[in-house]
Order: C-alpha cells, then sequence, then structure tokens
C-alpha cells in the first residue's frame, strides 16, 4: 500500500470545480488521498504542488523536482492541456518531456501515475479543434502504460464524462461529479476500494451560451491576449506531505 502521496499538474490536479466546505478546492486528488487512507491502517501523507494555468514547462521543472524531493512512494503526474489550448504547440515534443519525467520519477524510487483529463470538448467552442489535439496527446499517453513502474488512467477515452452534469459552469473544469468520477478511475487502477461518498451534492444552475461566454469564455480569451494565467501569484495548497484531509 502506498503511504506518501504526491501530486503536480494544473487546475485539473489542483481540484478546481470542486471545494471543501470552506471554498478551498479539494478535487479528485484529495478524493484519492482519502480513498488510499481509508484502505490502509498506516498513516497516509499527501501533498498537492498543483497550480491553476500552469504550463507543462512549470509543471516539470518546478513542480515535478519539489514533489521527488519530498520521495513519495507514489507520484501522479499530469499536464500539458493548458498547452494543448495554445494557438502553436508540439504535442510529440511535450510528451516526450513528460516520458523523460516519468523515467526520473521511477528512478527516484516512485510508482507514478499520468492521469488524463476527460474531455471536455463537446461543450466548448472549438471543441472539434481541441479534440483532435486531446485525441492525438491521448495515443502518446497510452503508449506508456507497458513502463514499469507507471500506471496510466484514461479520463480522456471515458463515456461517462461526454455528460454536461459532470463539468461546472465554466465547462471546462470538472465539477464535485466529475472530480469524483476521476478519484474513482484512479483508485480502481490501483486496486483500491472507492469509497462511499456521500451524494448530497448541489451543482450550479447551467449558464445560458450568451451567458457563458460573458463570464467565462471572454475573460479567459483576455488572459491569454495578455500573457496572463489563473495561477499568477498563487502557491500549491499543500507543498509538503502532510495528513490526509478527511
Amino acid at each position: 500500500m502506498h503511504t506518501k502521496f504526491a501530486v503536480v499538474g494544473d487546475s485539473f490536479a489542483e481540484g478546481v470545480g470542486d471545494d471543501w466546505s470552506d471554498g478551498s478546492p479539494r478535487g479528485w486528488a484529495d478524493l484519492v488521498a482519502g480513498g488510499l487512507a481509508a484502505a490502509t491502517d498506516e498513516q497516509v501523507t499527501y501533498a498537492n504542488l498543483a497550480v491553476r494555468g500552469k504550463l507543462l514547462t512549470p509543471i516539470l521543472d518546478e513542480q515535478l523536482p519539489a514533489a521527488l524531493r519530498l520521495a513519495p512512494d507514489l507520484l501522479s503526474i499530469s499536464g500539458g492541456n493548458n498547452d494543448i489550448i495554445r494557438p502553436k504547440v508540439s504535442i510529440a515534443a511535450n510528451a516526450g518531456r513528460i516520458a523523460a519525467g516519468l523515467d526520473a520519477a521511477v528512478a527516484a524510487g516512485a510508482d507514478v501515475l499520468f492521469v488524463t483529463v476527460a474531455d471536455m470538448t463537446q461543450h466548448l467552442p472549438l471543441g472539434r479543434l481541441i479534440r483532435r489535439r486531446g485525441d492525438e496527446y491521448a495515443d502518446h499517453i497510452r503508449s506508456w502504460a507497458d513502463r514499469p513502474h507507471v500506471t496510466v488512467v484514461d479520463n480522456w477515452s471515458d463515456p461517462v464524462f461526454h455528460d454536461i452534469a459532470l463539468w461546472a459552469p465554466d465547462r471546462l473544469h470538472l465539477n464535485t461529479l466529475g472530480h469524483r468520477r476521476v478519484a474513482a478511475n484512479v483508485l480502481a487502477a490501483l486496486g483500491v476500494d472507492v469509497p462511499d461518498w456521500d451524494d448530497t451534492t448541489t451543482l450550479a444552475a447551467r449558464a445560458s451560451t450568451i451567458e457563458h461566454l460573458r463570464v467565462h469564455v471572454l475573460p479567459w480569451v483576455g488572459r491569454r491576449l495578455t500573457g496572463r494565467s489563473s495561477g499568477d501569484g498563487r502557491e500549491p495548497k499543500s507543498a509538503t506531505l502532510g495528513p490526509v484531509r478527511r
């Protein structure tokens, strides 16, 4: 059983779209940590260094080395998702960089998860363009499944995520139900029982297309045009290993 779990990535791994009762982000990685803790009598510690809006370079060059210094026995890597929606990207080159990161993590003694995002493209403007890139990226990721000590969790091809009910109002991030689905996929891949999570979740009302564009899409485009990120100045929610939050 893994007892030291660390996570690196972007908003997907940070847990944007699913909050604790105090408003702080929770998400699938927190739920996986809870599942690991529930499955053993040993103490499980957890660190999440993911920060929303991050591109692949800071994830691999900053978050990954910091995570490896914690000496986790289970390390989750996700990322490259924000790069895909940039005007220009070499998916093959990014996949090669991630593969090198997987090798470094395994060499450091960790079992490694690569957790893909869910396919959000059916609910987004320009979704077809993003889907083509996402499919190419997913093909690279699936090829890593045979690597020793690497587990690939392929949410991209999970048709359950085609249901808009699993997505936050911005249609780009998962909501509580969506993050629970990812957590269940990860725990199943690890051979760990999925907890019986409370299903008394109140979901936000769906905005009209015009309201969605005004509230979510236009601010996102504005950040892209000015080179800003939603994660600018933001610190990881838990940069060191600590007790699992219940």
